[in-house]
């Protein structure tokens, strides 16, 4: 995909690694091993980039409900950006992984909801990067300390009460960005519940991007939503409110504004059944 205010090709990034109004982030995690992304990022990262793990930085602590990733404390969250040199309303975050957007679509959104529009994901991620014979280093980045202070923008979510007494609404739209076998229950490797939740349409979030990582066109991302596209709020949610953040970014792409992350998502759902 060409480059975007919400995605940069590997290329731009290249000419851009010596700006100081740029930081990059390296969002790789993995579910099944959740050590495993900073392992991969001490052993070998793009230069001059940070990590910010999914369960650490990109999430708070889980409770009995609020699902399997709740959304971080935003001061805390605004003290690790600032510490790595993101200056609110300034810099230039550009967030990767190498899962299809899954991580670094989470801090994409993470950062627009803490008032921080300056974001932008890495179309590929680090394979392209690699692929490409780019700079990779085993450094790790000094802290950069500057000015964060988040403006939160809570239209940006809704919970389990705004789902439950809206999803039926003629004007919502309810979106499950699992893969079609867990929406439809076949199949469920993490939650104690399988199935979705009632009225919810579903469209995987692994359909933004190709096999490669790299996103569709935006007249492809366009085409995936225009059965959506006259709804009042699309409500979108996925197992913890994690990979929906890639479907909140194909809506963008897509010129589609009205998308808000139902953070909680299915594991918030079934946590009151």
């Amino acid at each position: 995909m060409t480059d975007t205010s919400f995605v940069v090709s590997c290329e731009w990034l290249l000419q851009h690694l010596d700006d100081s109004q740029v930081v990059i982030v390296d969002c790789r995690f993995s579910l099944a091993d959740p050590q495993l992304g900073r392992q991969q990022y001490q052993e070998s990262h793009i230069s001059g980039a940070y990590y910010l793990d999914l369960n650490q930085d990109l999430s708070s602590p889980v409770e009995e409900h609020g699902g399997r990733h709740p959304l971080p404390n935003p001061i805390e969250l605004a003290n690790k950006l600032l510490a790595i040199g993101v200056n609110f309303q300034k810099t230039l975050v550009v967030a990767y992984d190498d899962s299809r957007l899954a991580f670094a679509s989470r801090l994409w959104w993470l950062l627009r909801y803490l008032g921080h529009g300056q974001v932008a994901v890495l179309d590929g991620g680090f394979s392209a990067w690699k692929k490409a014979g780019y700079p990779v280093t085993d450094v790790i980045g000094e802290p950069r300390i500057v000015t964060f202070t988040p403006d939160l923008q809570p239209q940006m979510v809704v919970d389990i009460s705004a789902v439950k007494s809206r999803k039926d609404l003629e004007e919502i739209a309810l979106v499950d960005s699992r893969e079609k076998e867990r929406y439809l229950g076949i199949r469920e490797p993490i939650d104690k519940i399988a199935g979705h939740i009632p009225g919810a349409l579903n469209y995987p979030w692994q359909e933004v991007t190709d096999a490669a990582g790299f996103l569709l066109q935006q007249q492809e991302q366009r085409q995936r939503w225009l059965e959506l596209e006259n709804a009042k709020e699309i409500f979108v949610y996925c197992g913890s409110g994690v990979t929906a953040c890639v479907n909140l970014l194909s809506l963008e792409l897509a010129g589609i504004h009205t998308g808000k992350l139902y953070a909680g998502s299915w594991s918030d759902w079934i946590s009151y059944m």
